[in-house]
């Protein structure tokens, strides 16, 4: 079986088992296989997204979870399709936002929640999982994990910084999910998530592990749909464009080309958090504080996946012959809405519109010939009626996904940005 590493540490080697229930390495470090198993031919020959999934996830898993549990879980998950749609010329959208939360984290967010409930089931033991979101990762945790028997799911969310629909999904379920509402950035979140990972007074008194992208179960689904977009596509090779925040989608691609999947170049598409693309341009990796954007979901200063690229690539020289990064600007996001929406009657949400400006600026500095482009469609539009209405004047039907949400009450707790606030309160609950 596939054993795994830590991104600070490689003789720290654990089992998949071990490395999801963990979610992060005891020296800080992110869990990353040691061998990636090679694609087959009939992972390519599957005429449905759920067989596909399940196929990949044999080879994947290499036997971690026997042949018929794993098909159950698979069959429970992907009862969804990831279908690509042609926008114009080689540009291709691969719609993710068919799931229960209407965002692609619906895919990974499900896929972890079967698994860990497999898990624990086993272990008779409960299990509390922390999560930090920067909007879309919250509501898709929660859908996915409700009511999943001694899992208990913590969301730490930045006061103000997520829209109003993205608040009501991941606040409006209680049961077994709470909502930490902190007084800070996503960043803050972030942090402290990770540092109770590492806290040993807590961890002693608390059995925790993450449904972030830190996690590795979060990552490994991701790469399902990456395959799906390739058979659709019925091309030798595919370019994709995958909108970015925390780099844990794009990762997942990374995963799908080192397991064979044939991409020609990834396209990393930012808002103005742009530390990774301007790591490429520079070689110098300098988080800083996150900004606020129209693409919320993607304001992250300081990317956790970005170790996991780094072990994969080692340099900088490297990672530029896979991946090329652009970024684009809150105004340039709303142009872009507005001008593929006239075009193609089409209509992006903000982080698919930062993907579609960053396939029209690659288009424009490389030539290419009629190599499919796969723009990631990460959220369905009606998440952001504000935006869009600025965009382009008109107002979405929510989704009946969606209008459930906003017609129940909020509850989260407010807490202060720092962990002791956070320590606090999950030992004064356990």
């Amino acid at each position: 079986m596939i054993k795994y590493y830590s991104t600070n540490d490689r003789s720290l080697k654990v089992s998949f088992k071990e490395a999801i229930l963990s979610g992060l390495a005891k020296d800080k470090g992110l869990f990353m296989p040691e061998e990636f198993k090679k694609l087959n031919p009939e992972v390519y020959s599957q005429k449905n997204f759920s067989d596909m999934c399940y196929k990949v996830a044999q080879i994947m898993f290499d036997g971690e979870i026997p042949a018929q549990d794993l098909k159950m879980i698979t069959d429970r998950v992907f009862i969804f399709d990831a279908p690509l749609r042609k926008l114009h010329d080689n540009i291709f959208v691969l719609e993710l936002f068919h799931g229960p939360s209407a965002a692609f984290k619906d895919f990974a967010a499900r896929f972890m929640a079967e698994v860990m409930g497999y898990y624990v089931r086993k272990e008779k033991k409960k299990l509390t999982i922390l999560v930090a979101t920067s909007g879309d990762t919250g509501s898709a945790v929660a859908k996915g994990f409700f009511l999943v028997p001694d899992i208990d799911v913590i969301i730490l969310y930045p006061k103000g910084k997520v829209s109003i629909l993205q608040e009501k999904q991941l606040t409006t379920l209680d049961e077994n999910i709470i909502s930490l509402e902190v007084k800070g950035t996503f960043d803050d979140c972030q942090r402290m998530v990770k540092e109770a990972f590492v806290d040993n007074e807590l961890c002693s008194k608390v059995n925790l592990s993450s449904a972030n992208s830190i996690n590795i179960a979060r990552l490994l689904p991701q790469s399902f749909y990456y395959i799906w977009a390739y058979i659709q596509a019925k091309s030798p090779e595919v370019i994709f464009c995958t909108p970015s925040g925390n780099f844990g989608n794009l990762t997942a691609g990374l995963i799908a080309k080192k397991m064979g999947l044939a991409v020609k170049k990834f396209i990393a598409a930012t808002n103005v958090n742009d530390v990774v693309p301007e790591y490429l341009n520079t070689g110098i990796f300098n988080s800083r504080a996150s900004v606020q954007t129209y693409s919320n979901a993607m304001d992250v200063g300081n990317p956790s996946n970005f170790a996991r690229m780094i072990d994969i690539y080692k340099d900088v020289e490297s990672m530029k012959k896979d991946i090329i990064g652009f970024k684009a600007t809150d105004k340039e996001t709303i142009e872009t809405i507005k001008e593929v929406y006239g075009k193609y009657d089409y209509i992006l949400d903000p982080h698919s519109a930062v993907g579609y400006k960053a396939v029209k600026d690659f288009l424009s500095s490389n030539k290419t010939d009629d190599t499919p482009i796969i723009l990631h469609g990460t959220a369905h539009p009606a998440k952001f009626p504000e935006i869009i209405k600025k965009a382009i004047g008109i107002e979405i039907d929510l989704p009946e996904v969606l209008a459930q949400a906003m017609h129940k009450k909020k509850h989260s707790i407010e807490i202060k940005a720092n962990f002791k606030s956070l320590k606090e309160y999950l030992l004064n609950r356990s």
